[in-house]
């Protein structure tokens, strides 16, 4: 387990992700924190993948945000470095929200991104 360097930016989770993430964990009786990563895909090239962990790997970049684990595995870390989670409703939607300061563009769907 690698824990998160002083001088690296972290990936951090607002208050209402983390309390949708911990009441998750607390329903799912087990998890030892949110998986966040990318994969290629879509009109755009990236697509965030979020899961519930219940390992931490070896090679997992650890970030702690309000009692939440936030694991990244190190190629996906380049294209997430700063990201900020959230947790929103809006009408019958609700999910998770990317506030990504790496994004330069996104695919009209919302479905993908590039940096």
């Amino acid at each position: 387990m690698n824990l998160e360097a002083k001088d690296s930016m972290a990936i951090t989770l607002t208050e209402n992700a983390a309390k949708h993430v911990l009441d998750f964990i607390s329903k799912r009786g087990h998890g030892e924190g949110l998986r966040l990563g990318v994969k290629t895909t879509g009109c755009s090239g990236l697509a965030y993948v979020l899961e519930y962990a219940d390992k931490i790997e070896q090679e997992d970049k650890v970030f702690e945000s309000r009692g939440v684990k936030v694991l990244v595995d190190p190629k996906s870390l380049v294209h997430l470095e700063g990201t900020e989670l959230d947790y929103t409703r809006e009408g019958l939607n609700e999910g998770f929200k990317f506030n990504n300061p790496n994004v330069k563009d996104e695919c009209g769907c919302g479905e993908s991104f590039n940096v």
